[in-house]
C-alpha cells in the first residue's frame, strides 16, 4: 500500500507527514531518515487503527480516480 507523504526541509532536518492519517507525524535528520522513520509511524498508526477498530463494523468506500482533478 502506497501512502502520499509530505516532506517539509529546515535546517534542523526533514519533517515528515501523512495528510490522510490525521496526526502521522515524524521527522528525520535527512530524506532518507526521515522517509524511514513516517514507515514506522505509518505501521504503528494502522496497527492502532487496526486495534480500536476490532469488533466493529468496518466498510470500505471506493473512491473514483481522478474525481478531483
Amino acid at each position: 500500500m502506497k501512502y502520499k507523504v509530505v516532506l517539509e526541509f529546515s535546517e534542523e532536518g526533514v519533517a515528515a507527514s501523512v495528510p490522510c492519517l490525521s496526526g502521522c507525524h515524524s521527522q528525520g535528520a535527512t530524506e532518507q531518515e526521515a522517509l524511514q522513520n513516517i514507515s514506522d509511524a505509518i505501521y504503528d498508526y494502522l496497527a492502532v487503527i487496526e486495534e480500536i477498530t476490532k469488533n466493529k463494523t468496518v466498510k470500505e468506500v471506493e473512491i473514483l480516480e481522478g474525481y478531483f482533478a
